[in-house]
């Protein structure tokens, strides 16, 4: 197997298996903040910057 062969075959890997990769963990990334139960969660991290020290 010389060196061109290897490359061939890495970048087939890359172009099928790697966009197949990168698109499962886009989709992760894009629907964790609607997990059920968490909506409390994300409306206090929302609203966070708005609270001042004192406030409870």
């Amino acid at each position: 197997m010389n060196a061109h062969s290897t490359y061939e075959t890495l970048r087939h890997i890359a172009d099928s298996w790697g966009l197949l990769a990168m698109m499962l963990v886009f989709l992760v990334l894009v629907a964790w903040p609607f997990r059920p139960g968490h909506r409390a969660r994300n409306e206090e991290a929302a609203t966070m910057i708005f609270k001042d020290e004192n406030d409870g």
